[in-house]
């Protein structure tokens, strides 16, 4: 049977390629896109989600909008890396289809409250205000959670939004807090993994020569690229949130350690910072599995495989 998910999501053009992967694969059965502000503001990526299904041939997917600002914060946006849209690059229809009446958490809640325990994984890769949000109104549903598979955090990469934070967290600090400390079994795709999966020229060229999925995908890579080259002089861009999708696929390609991760929420140069106990000096109990290394050959042929796979099943209309 396919596996439960629901992804929580800012897209964003990594965000697109892991919702993508998600759609092409069999494997996966996403039960809805729950919507958070992250990358930019909540109208930009409800109506980005929105034509994400259009792309991928997905317009029955319930896209749900979510918290349009942190639990406790302002929001922070990051228009400098994904352009004023969120999709910047390919230009896309607009979308004709409409958010699903409703609020995201609730969709959560009652989602969780529905199916079997233990048999909905989520699968967060914005801020994690949503899902805080939805455990802080209905604790009864985390024991319901089979897993959180997130992309978010940093240790030995540290952070890319601060010195010492990974953006994801740093937008929403208490609602990470809350969500390390659900008792949920956790697996983090952190900078330190996700910069490792580096897109090559050769690769993007490949998507290039594809179908309308494979040339979105090259045109939002090349978009990415730009800000990546610039900041860490690298030949690529890390595809930081298909890394969790990546993982629920083919977890062989990975490798961690189930450690204590705690989330700074009050230090005045360290705030959003997960505080990784890779070394388990601290003696405080492993919440989480915090992944280091990736194959990052599989990862990319795992990408090739299923967006061609969508591409040709999206050109037999099917």
């Amino acid at each position: 049977m396919a596996r439960k998910i629901i992804i929580d999501t800012d897209p964003g053009q990594d965000d697109a390629v892991a919702i993508l992967l998600a759609l092409a694969s069999p494997e996966l059965e996403v039960l809805g896109l729950s919507i958070v502000a992250g990358n930019v503001p909540l109208h930009h990526t409800v109506r980005n989600a929105l034509t994400l299904c259009e792309l991928a041939g997905r317009p029955d997917l319930p896209v749900y909008a979510g918290c349009d600002a942190p639990i406790s914060r302002k929001l922070v946006t990051a228009e400098h890396v994904h352009g004023k849209t969120g999709l910047d690059g390919i230009t896309l229809p607009d979308p004709a289809i409409q958010a699903t009446p409703g609020h995201a958490v609730d969709f959560l809640i009652e989602t969780l409250r529905r199916e079997a325990p233990g048999t909905v994984t989520l699968v967060p890769i914005g801020p994690l205000t949503n899902i805080a949000t939805a455990f802080q109104r209905a604790p009864d549903i985390i024991e319901r959670v089979q897993e959180i598979v997130l992309m978010g955090g940093a240790y030995f990469e540290v952070g890319n939004i601060t010195p010492a934070a990974e953006f994801n967290i740093y937008v929403d600090p208490e609602a990470a807090k809350l969500v390390f400390a659900s008792g949920v079994p956790l697996v983090v795709m952190p900078l330190d993994v996700t910069h490792k999966a580096l897109t090559s020229r050769a690769w993007v060229d490949g998507m290039a020569a594809m179908g309308r999925i494979g040339q979105a995908v090259a045109s939002w890579t090349d978009f990415f690229e730009r800000y990546d080259r610039e900041k860490y002089g690298s030949n690529g861009a890390p595809l930081h949130d298909p890394c969790t999708i990546a993982w629920l696929l083919k977890p062989e390609l990975f490798s961690g350690r189930h450690i204590n991760v705690e989330i700074e929420t009050e230090g005045k140069l360290t705030l959003g910072m997960t505080v990784a106990d890779w070394w388990r000096v601290t003696g405080r109990e492993a919440n989480a599995t915090f992944i280091r290394d990736v194959d990052a050959t599989g990862f990319f042929d795992l990408l090739t495989q299923r967006i061609g796979d969508l591409d040709r099943r999206l050109g037999q209309g099917a």
